[in-house]
């Protein structure tokens, strides 16, 4: 890469790394309006996890095919629609008065994220980065969308500690609205001359894709990383308060995860640069799985819960470098949206299990001891399939490029 693609390239980094920070940063920090929103509008806790659910399910049903207009006709426009989603999804929540405004808005929020968040705007990193660089360049990018979550819990929980809840909602529009120029920005990648392939279709893509052992385990063992993060984020909150911990402890556990998690995702994409994927992916999983317990079955404190998440920061999103890397590995960039999509279809079932599964565990049994133990086993059996059948990891010289769509 020559000092003036490096120049160019620049803005584009820093334009996705706030696109995804907000993007990320709010979405991850949903779980804190569980208890106002659920007081204030007589909704259970399955109500607003069923919202939450149909915000993922959404999410992963587009991704795929937003995922392949972004390849053939340019990341920006998607992007850029996206925000503005983002920002009528926010507006339309700060003003819902029953469950079914709330599933609506959540349901745009699905799309705005799809076009703004991760598979997005890792794939234009990995366009924008030469390969020798792009897992460092991954890591760094990755880190950024936890920024947002360690600066935006804590001013929420602040709001809606003082102020009734929709105040937060004006916060979030406000973030939203910031979105919209960094999704410009980041679409310079456009402009990027990428490696030419034989054309195909989409469903050539993807089927060449699906023909590949690694990534099949790949986007099997994405699963639990939805559902042990969805079931973090939205369930803590109410767990904390169940137990009778102070409100803003749960918006500093959040925010920790975020600081931490900075360093996560810059060492997982050091690692990725130097170790094979796969293996640092089902450690990862083996590792939630191992905090997750011993959390849960420790009486929450503000000290226990504070070192939970620290350590769950250390592992909570380094899985986007290495699975966005690990696809860039096989595949090229050329495709990367769109096959990024189709993994992230799985993701976001756990996802949907995670959020709206706890929430009828809990209306159920009136705790989280099931939901826990559920969430601790898969984890455990996804880490032992993505480090035995997912590998071995493939160098971008080694890889043969899934065809272009278009």
């Amino acid at each position: 890469m020559t000092a003036a693609t490096r120049a160019n390239a620049l803005p584009i980094l820093i334009a996705a790394s706030v696109m995804m920070s907000l993007a990320m940063g709010m979405r991850q920090c949903l779980g804190l309006f569980l208890p106002p929103m659920t007081q204030a509008l007589a909704l259970s806790a399955s109500d607003f996890t069923f919202a939450i659910a149909v915000q993922n399910i959404v999410w992963g049903l587009v991704q795929a095919p937003l995922g392949a207009v972004a390849d053939r006709w340019g990341l920006r426009p998607v992007m850029v629609l996206g925000a503005i989603a983002y920002v009528a999804a926010m507006a339309i929540m700060t003003a819902t008065n029953g469950v079914w405004i709330l599933v609506l808005a959540q349901a745009l929020i699905g799309i705005g994220i799809a076009c703004t968040g991760s598979s997005l705007a890792m794939t234009a990193t990995a366009r924008a980065a030469s390969p020798e660089r792009r897992s460092i360049i991954l890591g760094i990018v990755g880190a950024f969308s936890s920024v947002g979550t360690l600066v935006i819990a804590p001013a929420l929980q602040a709001l809606l500690g003082a102020w009734d809840w929709r105040w937060g909602g004006v916060l979030f529009v406000l973030l939203a609205l910031a979105m919209v120029p960094a999704a410009m920005i980041t679409g310079r990648v456009d402009r990027v001359p990428q490696p030419t392939a034989p054309r195909a279709s989409v469903a050539g893509v993807i089927a060449e894709a699906l023909r590949n052992r690694r990534f099949v385990v790949l986007c099997a063992t994405h699963f639990v990383c939805g559902l042990q993060l969805i079931f973090i984020n939205t369930h803590l909150p109410n767990y904390l308060a169940l137990c009778g911990q102070d409100p803003m402890l749960s918006a500093t556990a959040l925010a920790i995860i975020g600081g931490i998690n900075i360093a996560g995702c810059l060492l997982a994409g050091y690692l990725g640069q130097r170790h094979a994927k796969n293996v640092l992916l089902g450690l990862t999983y083996l590792a939630r799985s191992v905090v997750l317990t011993i959390y849960f079955l420790l009486p929450p404190t503000p000290a226990t819960t504070i070192l939970f998440a620290a350590a769950m920061g250390m592992l909570w999103l380094g899985v986007i470098p290495l699975v966005s890397g690990y696809v860039a590995d096989l595949f090229g960039t050329r495709n990367m949206a769109t096959l990024l999509g189709v993994s992230f279809v799985i993701h976001q079932m756990g996802s949907v299990t995670g959020a709206w599964g706890g929430g009828m565990i809990f209306d159920a049994f009136g705790n989280y001891d099931l939901a826990w133990r559920i969430g601790v086993s898969i984890g455990i059996v996804a880490g032992i399939v993505q480090i035995v059948f997912g590998g071995p990891a493939r160098t971008p010289s080694d890889a043969r490029p899934a065809p272009a769509a278009g």
